[in-house]
């Protein structure tokens, strides 16, 4: 099997300028979004597993990574909206849907609210549950102020004072990883490509979506790490009780990038989902 190469460019929407890989491969195309803080590079991987028998699309989302940071509420409704325009770009009408934390819940916006579009959908180690009061959290004016990284001394003086204080700051080696891919050097210093007020908007819109999950017809795998917080027993039950057509699958590393912490046993879940679509 020959090396996937990977395509990038930037979409000049309406409403934002998104750039994005695409492997520009013939067969089923894929949609992968990534979570909060991360970029399409997160994907490279899944890009070498799949890109020769389908064509993987991975765009920063708005906020994110080269695509546009434009002040707004940064809701999954919005963020689903840029990847609906991206697809009309692209002219591509039918896609297999995966996001990440973050992207997972764009994933599901994306597809509850534009079915005709998605033909199955994959949500990695996200559940749909949201503030218990999200009321006070869509406070005007919007937040700036990125909650997780408020104190991270930026910008960094020199690249190996950024990756010492990064690998302090995050737990396991993907995170590391994860956060050094949105390290950029300017003229300042050292930056995270990601935008302060994009995440803490996200983060303050961030609401509860079970109630979105009945009207997902489509094949839905839900993967979850074990041992990691991020999608509790009984939200994983319920988001299953809630979806028609649902996989549930449990990877055993716990680390929150289940796509990346154990990929062959990711792989082998995704492939038997595959077969099934």
């Amino acid at each position: 099997m020959g090396k996937t190469k990977i395509h990038r460019n930037i979409a000049k929407l309406n409403s934002i300028d998104l750039f994005y890989f695409d492997t520009q491969t013939e067969g089923p195309v894929i949609l992968c979004l990534h979570g909060r803080w991360g970029r399409a590079e997160t994907w490279v991987d899944f890009i070498e597993r799949y890109g020769q028998q389908y064509r993987i699309i991975a765009p920063d989302q708005r906020g994110h990574g080269l695509s546009g940071k434009p002040a707004s509420k940064y809701t999954a409704e919005e963020m689903a909206g840029d990847m609906i325009e991206l697809l009309d770009f692209l002219k591509i009408n039918s896609v297999l849907v995966v996001g990440h934390s973050m992207g997972g819940r764009v994933a599901g916006y994306l597809t509850a609210l534009y079915p005709t579009y998605v033909k199955a959908l994959a949500i990695l180690d996200r559940s749909a549950s949201g503030p218990a009061n999200p009321n006070m959290l869509k406070a005007d004016p919007i937040p700036t102020v990125d909650p997780l990284t408020k104190d991270w001394s930026l910008p960094f003086s020199s690249l190996s004072e950024a990756m010492d204080f990064v690998q302090h700051a995050t737990d396991s080696k993907l995170s590391y990883q994860y956060f050094m891919n949105s390290l950029v050097e300017t003229v300042e210093g050292y930056q995270m490509l990601f935008s302060s007020q994009a995440m803490a908007a996200g983060i303050a819109h961030d609401v509860d979506w079970f109630h979105l999950l009945p009207s997902i017809q489509c094949p839905v795998l839900l993967i979850r790490a074990k041992g990691n917080d991020a999608v509790s027993d009984e939200d994983f039950v319920e988001m299953q009780s809630l979806l028609s057509n649902c996989i549930a699958q449990e990877v055993s590393n716990p680390d929150h990038n289940v796509h990346l912490a154990n990929k062959e046993e990711f792989y082998r879940y995704f492939d038997e989902f595959l077969k099934k679509i």
